[in-house]
């Protein structure tokens, strides 16, 4: 804009009105520098007072009797010590309306693991009211696009629900001043998800209600801290925690040179996959017990004699272990005795030209590299995870009508990497939780393991639980195992998704 000089002989009024008519301030530059920053200040003050929230009143059918609800979604927004926003935590709930006593009624708070995973997968795919439909055994995937439906075997029926998703997962972010890797860490990540707890008891009253935990995957290390950490920090004395296809100690799930641990935790899975397709006959039951007790015991003991192993019990070994998992001799031999799961993804059904999956050894599909000794992906992971992504946000956008601009994080490696702790030091929960059921003698704890789980064997945290040597009898006598068919996702089974609400509900009704 081309601006032209004004005589200075121009009446006064008529300069302002000229000037203000060009849109030209009077405010000086000092000034604007000082207004900028207050009303930055007064946006800020306004954003942090404000937490987004959607509600719904919905319904579902649950044992052939109505369930009516109200189904949040929000951000609740967790603060630093002088107030500030550090972190908005997504998360929906789901609270039964019409009850006598509402306060009476149970409160699951629920999270998935990864780290990294939002809870969509117990959300859409276990617990909530709705859910993402896949073949009846959970195997195939079934054609887009993909669209949630009623979920008949919510446990809404007997307790209320909050799915929790992380700092950087779902639509959860680190806010202010606050960096993303403050939350992503063991210890970080207990304290946020156990801050967002208290403040959500809080703010709706619960807390004299039942309270309960449950974690899948790595929620259960998430879980056995927080059952430890709500305890000492705030007081919040648990009812119960769910460990659904958990790991408490890493050494269960890794293996390093001259460690075997692994080999013994993860031979009753491969007996299990191996039964399902065929390559071992008999009683699934027998089979089980037949390989725990080989491994625990036989196993065990000529894997501890390393090199000094002779030859002739090599032999019988490897036979012994051919007979139990369908793998050849000449390929435990190959292999010192000791299979990676890996390796074993790929062996069972390489001649049919296929590969198992990681998260369930049910689900076999063609193999994608045939060249490489090892399964280059995960067939059962691929059958979640994209009508999960596509129902999960079809579900909030068109039903909750949610709107948001960033993506969804259904499953994010932002989150690396991850603080693990004390260094040199193995991650390893067990104590956390034993002393969190020491300490509160009427916390209940329900472990739940899928047969065919080869991410998470059910013998890896049977291991843990038997080496929590520091746990009386009464608090032994609380913890409750119950398995399944399917593998680490087993509610994607249909018979399995059923019995998982029969087991739930069990579990949760005594502190109704």
């Amino acid at each position: 804009m081309r601006i032209t000089l004004l005589p200075l002989t121009l009446p006064l009024t008529l300069l302002l009105t000229l000037l203000l008519t060009l849109g030209i301030s009077f405010s000086s530059a000092q000034d604007d520098k000082k207004a900028d920053p207050k009303k930055k200040e007064e946006e800020k003050a306004a954003k942090d007072d404000k937490e987004q929230i959607v509600v719904k009143e919905r319904s579902v059918t649950i044992a052939g009797k109505v369930i009516n609800y109200t189904v949040t979604a929000a951000k609740l927004q967790l603060k630093n010590a002088k107030g500030d926003t550090r972190a908005d935590m997504f998360h929906i709930s789901y609270i039964r309306t019409g009850v006598d006593k509402p306060k009476d009624r149970p409160v699951v708070f629920a999270f998935n693991g990864g780290p990294g995973s939002s809870s969509v997968w117990l959300h859409l795919g276990a617990l909530g009211p709705r859910l993402v439909p896949t073949s009846p055994d959970g195997t195939q995937p079934l054609s887009p696009p993909h669209r949630t439906i009623e979920n008949p075997h919510s446990i809404l029926d007997v307790a209320d629900l909050v799915f929790i998703d992380p700092v950087s997962t779902g639509y959860s972010r680190a806010e202010g001043d606050a960096k993303p890797a403050e939350f992503h860490g063991l210890n970080e990540d207990i304290e946020s998800v156990g801050d967002f707890i208290r403040r959500w008891v809080s703010e709706n009253g619960r807390w004299g209600s039942p309270k309960f935990l449950l974690g899948e995957s790595y929620g259960g290390i998430r879980a056995a801290g927080l059952a430890e950490h709500l305890q000492d920090r705030y007081g919040m004395t648990l009812n119960g925690v769910v460990l659904l296809s958990s790991v408490l100690d890493f050494r269960t799930l890794s293996s390093s040179d001259g460690d075997d641990l692994l080999s013994i935790i993860y031979l009753p899975a491969f007996a299990a996959v191996a039964h399902h397709h065929g390559k071992v006959k008999g009683d699934l039951d027998k089979l089980l017990k037949d390989s725990r007790d080989y491994a625990s015991g036989e196993y065990s003991r000529i894997l501890l004699q390393g090199s000094d192993l002779d030859e002739a019990t090599r032999q019988q070994t490897a036979a012994q272990l051919s007979k139990l998992t369908g793998i050849s001799t000449l390929l435990w031999l190959e292999t010192d005795l000791r299979l990676d799961p890996t390796r074993f993804r790929k062996e069972l059904l390489r001649a049919e030209g296929k590969v198992l999956g990681r998260f369930d050894g049910r689900v076999a599909w063609a193999d994608a590299n045939k060249a490489s000794d090892y399964a280059s992906y995960d067939p059962s992971y691929a059958v979640a995870f994209g009508a999960f992504s596509t129902a999960m946000l079809d579900y909030l956008t068109s039903d909750l009508e949610w709107k948001e601009d960033s993506p969804y994080e259904i499953l994010t490696g932002r989150v690396h990497p991850w603080k693990w702790g004390r260094e040199n030091s193995i991650v390893n929960l067990s104590d956390r939780l034993s002393s969190a059921m020491i300490e509160n003698p009427n916390l209940k704890v329900l472990v739940l393991c899928g047969h065919t789980d080869l991410a998470t064997p059910p013998t890896g945290i049977e291991h843990s639980f038997r080496h929590m040597l520091n746990l009386p009898a009464p608090q032994r006598a609380a913890v409750h195992f119950d398995y399944y068919a399917g593998g680490h996702m087993f509610y994607l089974n249909d018979p399995d998704l059923a019995k998982l609400h029969t087991d739930l509900v069990r579990f949760l009704s005594p502190a109704k």
